[in-house]
């Protein structure tokens, strides 16, 4: 388990998903669903994504986490460690290097916690650099601003564009981290 200060006395941590959280992510993800289209993205997931399969292929694979504060589930993301088969191919530019890599997908919150993608992020930092890796790539659709805003802000390069399975296309970014093994 990971756990980072939000505030003092307010720390979310950071487990791998189970199966008896199956219900609760769903829920995130029908939050999230609905926040980006009030917010002018309507597209990313449309009405189903990500899937219950996709949800759980991720538990099942050990690669779901849930984010929890005061005891409560707030947020749910994949992160997987290895080469991504959507990020083979990028158009309209590169990627900054083709060195090993993290992948951040599917981050989602309920709204009832700040400070999701920072702790995300150093969570995902901190396991790659177990790993000896220094790079973190992650995709979002060009009509999600506040994505793009968290990834600008935390330092990650827009990179060009790739393809998600269904054949949307998604802005591309890398983050290579600065540190010596």
């Amino acid at each position: 388990m990971y756990g980072t200060n939000l505030r003092k006395n307010d720390v979310m941590t950071i487990r791998p998903a189970a199966d008896s959280d199956l219900q609760t992510i769903s829920a995130i993800y029908s939050y999230a669903r609905e926040q980006m289209r009030l917010v002018g993205n309507p597209t990313q997931w449309g009405t189903d994504k990500p899937s219950p399969e996709t949800i759980q292929e991720d538990v099942r694979k050990k690669q779901s986490y849930v984010m929890t504060r005061q005891g409560q589930i707030c947020g749910v993301f994949a992160f997987i460690i290895g080469i991504d088969a959507t990020y083979q191919v990028i158009e309209d530019g590169s990627w900054l290097n083709e060195a090993p890599y993290g992948t951040i997908h599917r981050i989602s919150g309920n709204g009832t916690a700040q400070g999701i993608f920072a702790n995300v992020l150093s969570f995902c930092e901190s396991s790659i650099k177990m790993n000896q890796i220094k790079n973190i790539r992650i995709d979002t659709h060009e009509d999600n601003k506040i994505m793009q805003h968290l990834l600008s802000k935390h330092g990650f390069t827009k990179c060009g564009h790739i393809y998600v399975e269904d054949g949307t296309k998604r802005i591309a970014y890398q983050k290579e981290l600065e540190y010596l093994f």
